[in-house]
């Protein structure tokens, strides 16, 4: 696969609004204004769009896989009206005791991906709102985003203090998935 015609994106926070609580069900899933657009924007230029997402909260017993298949349907269908679509969803079930390879910061879902597209991750672009997202990316040697949806100005205070590595205190950061998306294809998809 062409790796340069692929976008890698955290959900909760750059798609969809995050809560001080995990999103338990379809009815509390609800798109970031412009998100979905900007998705679709992409998959017009023939990008493919893969999520990865730490779902600490199946773990956690608040809500069970078939839940979280629910709440992803529900964006798939809004995405699809829109005329894109997602790839591939990659999920980490486990939370932060598990110690687990694919929760981030760790590289699992990273390694996962490459091992199934037989792609390496050099110049694509992994959008997120947290720490652990811009830890993970870079780690994986793919582009770390920050937003600032989500908790991404909370992150970038984080970064401005001068937590994380040097790959990730020098992002590139967007107000939102759609400022990134149109600067993104401005630019030529670099």
């Amino acid at each position: 696969m062409d790796s340069s015609k692929l976008v890698i994106l955290d959900r909760d926070g750059v798609i969809n609004q995050q809560f001080d609580n995990p999103i338990s069900s379809p009815d509390e899933w609800v798109a970031i204004p412009g998100s979905l657009e900007a998705i679709a924007r992409l998959c017009r230029e023939d990008y493919r769009i893969v999520v990865m997402t730490n779902q600490g909260g199946i773990a956690r017993g608040l809500f069970s896989i078939n839940t979280l298949n629910r709440i992803h349907q529900k964006m798939l269908d809004e995405l699809n009206h829109l005329g894109g679509k997602i790839s591939a969803i990659f999920f980490c079930p486990h939370d932060d005791a598990a110690g687990c390879r694919c929760r981030k910061p760790a590289t699992g879902m990273y390694e996962e991906l490459t091992d199934r597209l037989k792609c390496n991750l050099d110049e694509v672009c992994s959008v997120g709102d947290s720490l652990r997202d811009l830890q993970a990316a870079a780690a994986a040697g793919a582009r770390p985003i920050l937003v600032r949806t989500g908790h991404g100005t909370r992150t970038l205070a984080e970064l401005e203090s001068g937590q994380g590595s040097e790959a990730v205190r020098s992002v590139p950061v967007y107000p939102d998935l759609s400022g990134f998306v149109s600067d993104f294809l401005k630019a030529g998809g670099h």
